[in-house]
């Protein structure tokens, strides 16, 4: 399948390595960095580019690496996405702010107009954009407190949320993200997720017995008309790319319905094709009542939105929700660039075939190298999760060994995992089969 070039004109769709990784300028831009920003935003390969689009990263010294993270699935159609591209210069020489809130302007309707479309559900929606996923799902529990009346909110293990202070809460995981930055938020509560490669019991019994067991520790821990909202990741991102086990989110979701929940789905690293729909509670029929979206919303551009039933964001009292920033109008021209991008592209079906690609390969590894416990994921969203051969014991050092030579080679990837322990991958939807096929020969090798 041939696919465009996105990355400015010309730019070759090649892995070409002219130094090591990292070369001689990136090494000198990195103690700049060093010396000028705080440790605390680390950095995952210490190579700085200057060019970037297709499936390729370009950097300082010459180097073309071959780009499996996409920048966390933010650049899912692309660095540089022709349609991006246009309307942003276009929209940035016309003005670059008013703030919507005094006087607004068209696109951040329209990109609101286009999300009540695109999100799951025919019922009526309303939207509004703010500037980060963390900041989504903020005002998604604001808003899901303020319609209830309730105040507990539920989340899951190995879910991670977002950096300020209530998604932090929400958050799973202590290093690096909760550790020492406490006292944490009020009223959060926290139940098992239907993890299949360490459910107890197996994978078979895994969806069952999970609901049932969070669905019990909150009627007895909070009580059902305690909560205003239960929030989930239809696929767990930063946890390590955990799929529920079929059936978990619907029971999960019958219970809400049940109960006066609000069932809000975190879609910050999964919308937006990534996983082969559109977004990925679609997999499994879910319709949340309220959905949060960022990342790959806007080829790069900081925009995120929160998307829910209109009778519930109604009744938000004016002046409720905003900032300064939400819906910045260079944002929302390359959101609406980037819908036009997936649907005249067929990113939706380039995601499938990136996964029909990597999947077999991926479990075809596991036959060979013992390590790898488990293979999963959907769409352009995969991983493997590496332990101790024959055990479930997790193996962070392999994970870090096998990510620097993956590297060294010139594939860029990215780890994730409660315990540190899954290689995950997010190729650009928009990068060629050969680039594809090269990544996935260059984690072959770097597998012993």
């Amino acid at each position: 399948m041939s696919m465009t070039t996105h990355g400015g004109p010309g730019l070759p769709q090649e892995r070409r390595l002219v130094t090591e990784i990292p070369g001689p300028r990136s090494r000198e831009l990195f103690a700049r960095k060093q010396a000028a920003v705080p440790p605390g935003i680390g950095t995952t390969l210490p190579v700085f580019i200057t060019h970037a689009g297709g499936g390729v990263v370009v950097d300082a010294d010459g180097n073309s690496l071959i780009d499996f993270g996409s920048g966390i699935a933010v650049t899912s159609v692309g660095n540089a996405a022709p349609r991006v591209v246009e309307r942003v210069q276009r929209q940035v020489a016309d003005f670059t702010h008013t703030c919507f809130m005094v006087t607004p302007y068209e696109a951040y309707v329209a990109v609101c107009e286009k999300l009540n479309e695109l999100t799951p559900g025919d019922h009526e929606k309303r939207t509004f954009l703010v500037n980060s996923g963390a900041e989504a799902v903020e005002n998604a529990v604001k808003v899901a407190r303020h319609a209830t009346g309730r105040q507990a909110v539920v989340v899951f293990d190995h879910g991670y949320h977002g950096r300020t202070l209530l998604t932090m809460t929400l958050t799973a995981k202590n290093m690096p993200y909760k550790h020492h930055f406490g006292p944490f938020a009020p009223e959060v509560y926290r139940v098992p997720l239907a993890y299949p490669f360490r459910w107890p019991s197996g994978p078979d019994k895994c969806a069952e017995e999970a609901a049932a067991l969070a669905i019990d520790m909150i009627n007895k821990q909070i009580g059902a008309e305690n909560v205003a909202a239960v929030v989930i990741e239809p696929i767990a991102g930063e946890g390590g790319f955990i799929e529920p086990a079929k059936g978990f989110l619907p029971a999960i979701l019958d219970y809400c319905r049940a109960n006066g929940i609000l069932f809000v789905a975190d879609e910050v690293q999964t919308g937006f094709a990534r996983t082969g729909d559109l977004f990925a509670c679609e997999d499994e029929g879910i319709v949340p009542d309220i959905i949060c979206t960022a990342k790959g919303i806007a080829g790069g551009l900081p925009l995120a939105a929160v998307t829910g039933r209109a009778e519930i964001l109604d009744r938000v009292h004016v002046g409720g929700l905003g900032g300064t920033y939400g819906g910045n109008p260079l944002a929302c021209e390359a959101a609406l660039g980037v819908f036009e991008t997936i649907e005249q592209e067929g990113l939706v079906e380039r995601a499938r075939h990136i996964g029909d690609v990597m999947l077999p390969r991926l479990r075809g590894f596991q036959e060979r190298f013992p390590a790898i416990g488990d293979v999963r994921g959907r769409g352009a969203m995969t991983a493997i999760e590496l332990v101790k051969p024959g055990t479930t014991e997790p193996d962070p050092a392999l994970t870090l060994e096998i990510t620097r030579r993956c590297h060294a080679e010139g594939l860029l990837v990215l780890t994730a995992g409660t315990y540190g322990n899954v290689l995950r991958f997010l190729p650009p939807l928009v990068m060629p089969d050969h680039l594809l096929e090269e990544g996935l020969s260059i984690l072959d090798k770097s597998l012993v």
